[in-house]
């Protein structure tokens, strides 16, 4: 007899394009509402993200900036789960201070976001890796000596836009499954300590219930921080908060709680 428990996933609901924008709209009213106790913390992300250009642009590793500059994306939630505590406490209307954004890494919610973080960071690996391999395959045939060289390349020769071809599809993939099981994942476990298989299995089933506003959101969200990067990153200092705490108030709308 087949003893396994089947998986218990919190009902989750229909989201709408007006969802996204009320979410957006709520992110940023909890920035303005929680600015200047947050001033310091997303500073973190883009000294990251600029320190990874700089050693990028270090000859050979040049081509790797673009897969880097990417993948961070992949690896926000981690960054987010402060927001989301944040953005939880003030909802309910209790203390939400600077200090409480280390909060996820307190208590139930501490082994939890460590196996999602661990899941990301070998989704942001394996990213990583497939790029290595698009342009040994495709550009790195060539073997750009500069910078210069490269951006000519990339633009001018069959496997320059073969890599730019391949990289956007095989990129597009990864964004796509890591909007999937992460989107609500870490809101859920920062929420309520769940279980990471379960927080997984709700934030994919809250995706295939909504797959178009889900595409949505990431293109929103990826645009928010393509744009906030492109001034040597220091947007994101606007752009992480707001995302965070609007991510927080969307999973309301999406999982039962």
């Amino acid at each position: 007899m087949d003893m396994t428990l089947p998986l218990i996933t919190a009902p989750v609901r229909r989201l709408g394009t007006a969802d996204l924008q009320w979410a957006l709209g709520q992110g940023w009213a909890d920035f303005k509402a929680k600015r200047g106790d947050l001033i310091l913390l997303p500073f973190i992300y883009p000294l990251v993200g600029l320190l990874a250009s700089v050693f990028a642009f270090n000859g050979r590793l040049f081509p790797l900036i673009f897969p880097l500059a990417g993948g961070f994306a992949l690896v926000g939630p981690i960054a987010a789960a402060g927001f989301y505590e944040l953005a939880r406490r003030r909802e309910a209307g209790i203390d939400a201070n600077w200090w409480h954004f280390l909060d996820p890494l307190k208590g139930r919610s501490r082994l939890p976001i460590a196996a999602l973080t661990a899941m990301l960071l070998v989704i942001f690996l394996a990213w990583m890796a497939a790029a290595q391999a698009i342009y040994t395959n495709t550009l790195g045939v060539l073997n750009p000596a500069t910078p210069d060289d490269f951006l000519r390349d990339l633009f001018s020769t069959g496997p320059g836009l073969a890599m730019i071809v391949l990289g956007n599809i095989i990129g597009a993939l990864f964004a796509v499954a890591t909007l999937a099981v992460a989107a609500f994942s870490f809101p859920m476990v920062v929420d309520k300590g769940t279980d990471p298989i379960e927080a997984i299995a709700t934030s994919v089933r809250v995706f295939r219930s909504n797959p178009a506003t889900m595409l949505g959101w990431g293109i929103r969200v990826a645009a928010i921080l393509l744009l906030a990067a492109l001034p040597l990153f220091i947007g994101l200092m606007i752009a992480l908060p707001v995302l965070g705490y609007a991510t927080w108030h969307l999973y309301t709308r999406a999982v039962a709680r």
